[in-house]
């Protein structure tokens, strides 16, 4: 399955590139647990209020989810990234 997170930042992200590079820091840990197939990162190229800013999408095994919710990863991109998040989506789907 593929695990999609759209975020949209805040005022307080001057530089979207800097902070993807710390994005991408943390989620690429994930590329090293069972379970999980890849991890992507899709930046919006059209800068308009009413679009989100980045997607980040990791293939995983669906079973895995549950495991990724408490994994150090996961609970480091809430800790460290959740003061600049205006709003965030998830969408899982499988092909």
């Amino acid at each position: 399955m593929k695990h999609c997170i759209l975020v949209k930042w805040n005022s307080l992200v001057i530089n979207k590139e800097e902070i993807l590079i710390k994005v991408k820091a943390v989620f690429d840990k994930l590329n090293g647990f069972d379970g999980v197939k890849n991890v992507s990162y899709f930046q919006n190229i059209i800068d308009r209020p009413n679009r989100y800013d980045l997607m980040i999408c990791i293939e995983m095994d669906k079973s895995f989810l549950e495991i990724y919710d408490s994994s150090q990863p996961h609970l480091e991109w809430k800790q460290n990234f959740g003061k600049f998040v205006e709003n965030k989506a998830i969408f899982d789907y499988e092909e």
